[in-house]
């Protein structure tokens, strides 16, 4: 299957979408891997009876993905940062927070912007909705909160290392912290929250300058060349195709426990970066050459050498995943082609 007829798929799942009838939908991160795939199959969904709220930093982007729906009577684009207050009169029903700086070019750059956006996002949307009827809010969180473990598969209630006094710690310290920032909400003004805990996830519509190891790899299938590792490409990970990390997303916002995270990852994705190079070079029909880079560039990498999920309370919820991870790559890189 495509790309799109996968969105159209996750758009069909059977899912309480009578709760948002008549509501407003804020995704922030909306012109991201996957915010951008979130909104899309929001506005996919056949009975959608409901406005979609696409925020975003980048209006330009945004056009440019969302362009099937710009005259939409549904769809809405708003200019914003996750640094600033918001500035609207709209009230919000459901809040989907899917905005992060989430490429390791900034954990190394730009660590306190990093931890600013992932803090004080979560602080001004959580004020803007306990003010504008906020229903429920869904933060988007990473497998990275878990750092480094002993070997076992994280289920949501484990808790492994994190160096603290390390710059490249900007992400995962302040995705944890974000997390408690929204248990406390909930516990001093009752707002009714849930966490998605993502694996690693691949799909289309990463930009340029995105330098996470499966984006470096299709661009170099993109632009003809050999896949260039940066490792030995040793850590093992759990991966998830976008639309399937939609498609728990969707699960947690309409059928999760107050309070609760879930881990969205794909059991059958579970592969170590070398693994992943030879796939996608495979697809490509190029080959994998080694280069390791001096330490300096290694700043940003992730020091975690194993990160697998449980997923059994996300299935709890009915969720589900179909088809290899061969498969997705394989329309991850047909619609890459399409740019």
């Amino acid at each position: 299957m495509t790309y799109r007829e996968d969105m159209l798929k996750a758009a069909s799942l059977a899912l309480p979408w009578e709760k948002l009838q008549d509501c407003n939908i804020l995704v922030t991160g909306a012109t991201g891997l996957i915010g951008s795939c979130l909104v899309e199959v929001l506005m996919m969904h056949p009975d959608g009876n409901y406005h979609v709220y696409a925020a975003g930093r980048n209006e330009a982007r945004a056009r440019k993905l969302f362009a099937d729906y710009l005259n939409h009577p549904a769809f809405h684009f708003i200019a914003y940062d996750v640094l600033q207050p918001v500035c609207t009169d709209v009230a919000f029903h459901y809040i989907i927070h899917a905005a992060s700086n989430a490429s390791p070019n900034f954990f190394v750059k730009q660590p306190v912007e990093v931890m600013k956006a992932n803090l004080m996002g979560v602080c001004h949307l959580m004020d803007y909705g306990i003010q504008h009827d906020l229903r429920r809010f869904l933060y988007v969180s990473t497998g990275e909160v878990y750092g480094e473990g002993d070997g076992r598969d994280f289920t949501e209630e484990y808790s492994g290392y994190v160096n603290t006094m390390s710059s490249r710690s900007c992400y995962p310290s302040s995705k944890r912290a974000a997390e408690t920032l929204c248990v406390a909400y909930a516990e001093e003004y009752g707002v009714d929250a849930v966490v998605a805990r993502l694996s690693h996830v691949y799909g289309p519509r990463f930009t340029e300058s995105d330098n996470r190891v499966y984006a470096q790899f299709i661009q170099d299938v993109l632009h003809g060349e050999d896949i260039v590792m940066k490792s030995t490409g040793e850590q093992f990970r759990s991966w998830c195709y976008v639309v399937d990390a939609v498609s728990g997303l969707l699960h947690v916002l309409l059928k999760g426990k107050c309070g609760d995270a879930y881990n969205v990852a794909d059991a059958s994705s579970n592969i170590s970066i070398r693994d992943l190079a030879e796939m996608v070079a495979t697809i490509g029909g190029c080959e994998v050459i080694m280069d390791v880079p001096a330490n300096n560039e290694q700043k940003g990498y992730n020091p975690v050498t194993k990160s697998v999920f449980s997923t059994e309370k996300l299935e709890g919820l009915g969720w589900t995943v179909y088809g290899t991870m061969h498969e997705k790559m394989e329309a991850t890189i047909q619609e890459c082609k399409k740019r």
